[in-house]
């Protein structure tokens, strides 16, 4: 039987691609981690897959700005691949660093403009002024994606960025992101109110943690679901109990069963 096939695409300085591989591959899926020069040297390559997924990290050290650098290669040599791609109904994920490379590569928003094309949002540095490194409380917000688990509607995961806050161009593009449903997560307070600084960490606008494109195909979140993939990775499990399906584990889960249902 055909698996769901999932390319991780990493570089110098991505440091996630293996929790990830991990997470999918115990999902059910068939992974490959392959390096961007695997794709620039034969792009079609990309048609063997039904999940992209560019995993956290540092990406060529953050030289140019967080994500600058792939984002680039993405679109001056892969962008008519991911095109197809994304027309085939196939999906896209960007995590922490990958988000960031996806908002950059202008795959996200990816609301539609006349006129010359500016940027319609990016991440920026924490409104704290340090790195962030701890766990958050996630609020499901869309139903346009509809490959994750509308049951799970919200999500105990962990961050771990200097470049998280979401900000939009301005006013109109938010109010296009609420009316299309491409706010995926929010961040929110354990009580499940609107999050504050720690519980939204970057002091990103709305308290937003995730965005899809119009199609709800393309996907980017700045918590890491593949750093809670087993159960003894919950901060609490010795106390509270270990859970038989920790929030990462139901994410992947989720995409893998949505490529066995729709693309298989």
């Amino acid at each position: 039987m055909a698996l769901p096939s999932v390319c991780i695409l990493r570089t110098a300085g991505t440091n996630c691609d293996r929790e990830t591989h991990y997470a999918f591959e115990e999902a059910g899926a068939f992974v490959e981690r392959v390096h961007i020069s695997g794709l620039l040297s034969r792009p079609a390559r990309l048609n063997d897959y039904h999940v992209l997924v560019v995993p956290g990290g540092f990406s060529y050290g953050d030289d140019l700005g967080a994500g600058t650098l792939l984002a680039n290669e993405i679109n001056c040599f892969l962008g008519e691949e991911l095109r197809r791609f994304r027309a085939a109904g196939k999906l896209v994920f960007g995590i922490c660093n990958g988000f960031q490379i996806l908002v950059k590569a202008g795959l996200l928003p990816g609301l539609p403009e006349e006129g010359a094309a500016r940027p319609q949002a990016t991440l920026t540095n924490n409104e704290s002024g340090k790195f962030e490194d701890r766990w958050v409380y996630l609020k499901l917000c869309s139903r346009k994606v509809d490959f994750l688990d509308q049951g799970a509607s919200t999500l105990y995961l962990p961050v771990a960025h200097g470049e998280g806050k979401f900000v939009v161009r301005d006013d109109a593009v938010m109010r296009r992101l609420e009316e299309n449903d491409q706010v995926v997560f929010r961040y929110m307070s354990p009580d499940g109110g609107p999050a504050s600084y720690p519980w939204n960490p970057n002091g990103s606008q709305g308290d937003i943690a995730g965005i899809c494109d119009p199609s709800g195909r393309v996907l980017g979140l700045m918590p890491h679901p593949e750093r809670h993939s087993e159960a003894t990775n919950h901060p609490r499990w010795t106390r509270e109990g270990a859970s038989d399906r920790p929030d990462g584990t139901r994410f992947f889960a989720a995409a893998v069963n949505y490529v066995r249902q729709r693309l298989l």
